[in-house]
């Protein structure tokens, strides 16, 4: 079984920068796109950033140019990169790995970590 081990969260003030890591118990080489996903309070979860296995890289309108996503096959990791981070930013944050699949893709979680922007 896959396990998602995310790290980095924590409080800063609005304008900020914080490092997301999420370390993988296997090798991520065969996870076709690799992720981090946001959920803030009595909101849906969202897609933030998503790196497929030939780097390249889709975002959420709102992190674009403020948030980078890189994966490390060699030391199974994904990282968020957040710079200039607001209020809104608040949520928790959740590692996401795909396997594609030719009927239903193979996914797994991690458990999230905890980010808050103070304004």
């Amino acid at each position: 079984q896959v396990q998602l081990v995310e790290s980095g969260g924590g409080l800063v003030q609005a304008g900020g920068s914080l490092r997301l890591s999420c370390a993988a118990s296997t090798s991520i080489f065969s996870f076709d796109v690799m992720a981090w996903y946001r959920q803030a309070p009595g909101k849906q979860r969202e897609l933030v950033a998503g790196v497929r296995r030939d780097g390249s890289t889709d975002y959420a309108d709102s992190v674009k140019a403020r948030f980078t996503i890189s994966r490390d096959n060699a030391r199974r990791t994904v990282s968020l990169q957040m710079n200039s981070l607001k209020p809104e930013d608040t949520a928790v944050y959740f590692c996401n790995a795909v396997q594609v699949r030719s009927i239903v893709d193979q996914k797994y979680w991690g458990q999230g970590t905890q980010v808050t922007v103070s304004s």
